[in-house]
C-alpha cells in the first residue's frame, strides 16, 4: 500500500494521524537526555572522587547496579 493510499484510507475512516515537528519534540529529547546524564552520574561516579552527597547511602542503593554494569566501586 502506498503512502498516499494509506493516508487517504486514514482520512476516510476518520483516523487522525498526528504530526510532530522537531520544535515540539526537542524539549522532551533535551529533558530525557538530562535525566539520562543524571542517572549515569549517580550510577557511575557518585560517592567517588566527585561526590555531591555526604554519606554512603547513594553508594549502597546503587551498589549492585554498578557491578551489573561493570563499574568498579571498591
Amino acid at each position: 500500500m502506498s503512502k498516499s493510499r494509506s493516508a487517504a484510507a486514514a482520512i476516510e475512516s476518520g483516523v487522525v494521524i498526528p504530526t510532530l515537528s522537531a520544535r515540539q519534540v526537542l524539549p522532551w529529547l533535551v529533558f530525557a537526555g538530562l535525566v539520562l546524564l543524571i542517572a549515569v552520574y549517580f550510577l557511575s561516579t557518585e560517592q567517588g572522587a566527585t561526590s555531591l552527597l555526604a554519606g554512603t547511602a547513594v553508594h549502597e542503593w546503587l551498589h549492585d547496579g554498578r557491578h551489573l554494569l561493570g563499574y568498579p566501586c571498591h
